[in-house]
């Protein structure tokens, strides 16, 4: 495993341990009488940060979720076949989802969106979805070319 890797599991990790420690202070907080006020919006950047490192971990470890019913009954040809069509599909799935972000993004951009409570920048949080997304996709062309030329 390389560093960068490491380095990913562990930012996303800490992203994840923070919003269940942000949402368990926010239950407890609840029940004895002292809100975390705006942890619904810390728990939304920390989600935002988990998932999209996490996104691009399992695209870069081929750990996707996949239906291997029909596909482990392949022969070994059909079945790489069948892996570069689903590297080609989940291309085409985050190319859209990176279209349409970046798109929101660029629109956003200058009306400075913050978070009602806390006032959460929300257009660093879209860099970091896009980010991801970018990586997603770079990954994904890279892995269908490499399969291309076996």
């Amino acid at each position: 495993m390389t560093r960068s890797m490491k380095l990913a599991i562990w930012i996303g990790g800490i992203a994840l341990l923070a919003a269940t420690a942000i949402d368990t202070l926010a239950v407890i907080g609840r029940y004895v009488g002292l809100p975390l006020t705006g942890s619904i919006e810390l728990m939304q950047a920390a989600v935002v940060v988990s998932g999209s490192v996490g996104l691009v971990i399992a695209t870069v470890a081929n750990t996707h979720a996949r239906v291997v019913l029909l596909v482990d009954r392949l022969s070994p040809g059909w079945r790489k076949v069948a892996d570069r069509f689903s590297d080609a599909l989940t291309l085409v799935f985050a190319l859209s989802l990176l279209i349409g972000s970046a798109w929101i993004a660029a629109d956003l951009w200058a009306s400075h969106e913050v978070s009602e409570v806390l006032g959460v920048p929300w257009r660093y949080l879209r860099l970091v979805v896009n980010a991801a997304l970018l990586l997603t996709c770079g990954y994904l062309l890279v892995r269908l070319f490499r399969k291309a030329g076996e």
